[in-house]
């Protein structure tokens, strides 16, 4: 018996054996669930916007609580010239940043906009104020329009240098890393038309 027993334990023994998740563990889940900081502000508007992602079938709600628990480096603030440039044509929604809007002295004339956002420079309030517009806070928004009606959500890109170099330089528009720029840096085969090909 014990000899037919390890005939059959050899053949499918290795089948029935399981994997050691003690030792490996699971592969953890990349996004947060909760914020790193310790702002009381930012915490209660995490809580607030867990109900509504919970009670509501809204995908908006969902898509800003995923956004407040991101690293400040993930929600950059956004200028307020870039506001006006994406709600063009959507002057009646509300403009939904989860960061901070700052002020753009480039810009001279700002129309009437209603911008909901964490926070706000102190001239960016002023002047969209002064245009006869509106800033509201995020539990404010939540009041004005929990299922995220009529609003746009906004999000301002990540101009850090180190984002240029994500990626596999040659295959994506990644930007290599190299020692020096010019001529002879970087500028053979596969960066000009007339070395072969250009990506």
């Amino acid at each position: 018996i014990n000899a037919e027993y390890m005939g059959l334990f050899r053949r499918f023994g290795a089948l029935a054996m399981g994997i050691d998740l003690k030792a490996g563990g699971r592969k953890n889940v990349a996004v947060r669930k909760a914020p790193k900081s310790q702002n009381l502000y930012l915490r209660l508007l995490v809580k607030l916007y867990k109900f509504l992602a919970r009670r509501t079938t809204a995908g908006f709600n969902q898509c800003v609580l995923k956004r407040l628990n991101t690293s400040r480096t993930n929600h950059p603030c956004m200028s307020i010239a870039r506001v006006v440039r994406y709600m063009k044509g959507k002057e009646g929604n509300i403009a939904v940043i989860v960061g901070t809007v700052t002020d753009d002295i480039r810009i001279n004339d700002i129309p009437k906009l209603t911008v909901a956002a964490l926070r706000f420079t102190e001239t960016a309030r002023a002047r969209i104020l002064k245009a006869g517009g509106e800033c509201l806070t995020l539990d404010q928004l939540a009041l004005r329009s929990p299922c995220g009606s009529d609003t746009v959500l906004l999000r301002a890109p990540k101009f850090r240098e180190s984002v240029r170099h994500f990626g596999a330089p040659g295959t994506t528009h990644a930007a290599p890393y190299i020692r020096s720029k010019g001529r002879k840096f970087e500028k053979a085969r596969g960066r000009r038309r007339s070395r072969g090909y250009k990506c």
